[in-house]
């Protein structure tokens, strides 16, 4: 769960966003575009930490990983801002409805 010291940063780079660029809805669809380009950053950043490709060898490092994993939950979270007016309701309501899943073992 964000605090609310990291929604009024979220918050405040949306309200950035949106003087610098509108919240129409082609830029709302942009913004969510943007979590493709920044999952593909997480897997380019993976791939170089475990030295798949054996051209470029070791290229990055978990915390590498790390911030590029924190840019997907940036852009998500702006996103989220783009569309409701309570994103932290939102989140709230989907990792309460997340925690109360009933857990079956595996085998």
């Amino acid at each position: 769960m964000l605090t609310p010291d990291q929604w009024t940063t979220i918050h405040n780079l949306t309200t950035w966003l949106d003087q610098q660029n509108g919240r129409s809805q082609q830029e709302i669809t942009l913004r969510i575009l943007k979590l493709t380009e920044e999952a593909g950053e997480v897997a380019q950043a993976w791939i170089g930490t475990v030295g798949q490709n054996p051209r470029k060898g070791t290229t990055h490092t978990t915390a590498d990983v790390a911030d590029e994993l924190v840019d997907v939950i940036v852009t998500a979270t702006v996103a989220l801002t783009s569309i409701t007016d309570q994103p932290e309701t939102v989140l709230a309501h989907k990792l309460k409805a997340i925690a109360d899943r009933p857990r079956t073992p595996t085998t």
